[in-house]
């Protein structure tokens, strides 16, 4: 298992600068708002309110139909933010904080926004192509049309619990409540607030179900899916902030004197791959919270003795 993937130096508060579960937040936010106060927008000034839908609403959300999508596709990903239901829009927001905050805790920082981004664009390739293969399968045809957070959400729940089943909640009660019934509860409830018949809707969240698993998969094989995606924002945030440092500090840098010549050595204790094994299987079953600061700096240092 990559140290880097495992060692979350430091906790990320809710209130803290560029914490990912905040801007997720902020984002679906904005555009819900938005799209409401054009919706009062047109029930004041129209006579049919409907005409929303098809001038305005229409364009964030993803089509079912293939033809439509070409001619749109940023809605592949506009439909991840976009909703029209209050009620499942604050459900969708509580389960983004629930699962969000907790796979950043066991993660880190980097991992929110990729795996929200993965689950929702697979969600909306296989809802496509269901509807492409199997038209018939949805009473509306290509009428129907996918909205929501659900499928990105679905995408950071399983991919949280993948990373530990274990992870308790609530630990005043009997020592707490694992993590894979909360996960249990809101599958039921993701898939009992689907409208019957739309089967394409099912199949997207199942895909982005997927895409988490596959996501913790391969970075416990040491690959990250969203580091590409981190270095894009990483370089896009640099455009608007130019004194921002672009180079970060070497490790090498902490280690060692800059002087000329021979560079002193300093020395650093021997860490097993038992110890870090045991400190990881520990995060796993407990959380990193529960880390005491000898066996965070083990971590660190193992990170960091990576980079070298």
């Amino acid at each position: 298992m990559n140290v880097k993937e495992d060692s979350y130096r430091k906790r990320m508060n809710l209130g803290q600068d560029g914490n990912s579960l905040v801007q997720l937040l902020i984002i679906n936010a904005i555009v819900f708002v938005t799209l409401k106060f054009i919706y009062i927008i047109y029930l004041v000034t129209q006579l049919n309110p409907q005409a929303y839908y098809t001038s305005v609403f229409d364009w964030f959300v993803l089509p079912a139909d293939l033809e439509k999508l070409a001619s749109r596709p940023w809605t592949i990903l506009t439909y991840m933010f976009s909703d029209r239901h209050v009620f499942r829009f604050i459900s969708n927001m509580f389960w983004l904080w629930s699962f969000g905050y907790i796979l950043q805790d066991l993660t880190s920082n980097r991992k929110l926004v990729p795996i929200y981004i993965y689950g929702g664009i697979a969600g909306a390739v296989s809802f496509a192509i269901s509807h492409f293969i199997l038209p018939g399968m949805n009473v509306q045809g290509t009428a129907s049309l996918l909205a929501g957070a659900n499928p990105a959400i679905m995408a950071v729940a399983i991919a949280t619990t993948t990373v530990a089943p274990d992870y308790r909640i609530f630990p005043m009660i009997n020592g707490g409540i694992p993590l894979w019934i909360l996960t249990l509860v809101y599958l039921v409830i993701n898939f009992s607030s689907i409208s019957y018949g739309d089967s394409g809707a099912y199949i997207a969240n199942i895909a982005a179900a997927g895409m988490g698993f596959l996501f913790i998969s391969q970075m416990h094989r040491g690959n990250d899916l969203g580091a590409w995606m981190n270095n894009f924002f990483d370089w896009f945030n640099n455009l608007f902030n130019p004194e921002k440092k672009k180079k970060r500090k070497s490790p090498k840098d902490e280690f060692f004197y800059n002087v000329s010549g021979t560079q002193p050595y300093k020395k650093i204790p021997h860490i097993t791959q038992k110890r870090i094994d045991d400190i990881l299987d520990k995060i796993n079953q407990q959380g990193y919270r529960f880390l005491t600061n000898e066996e965070k700096d083990i971590l660190k240092r193992a990170a960091e003795e990576e980079d070298l």
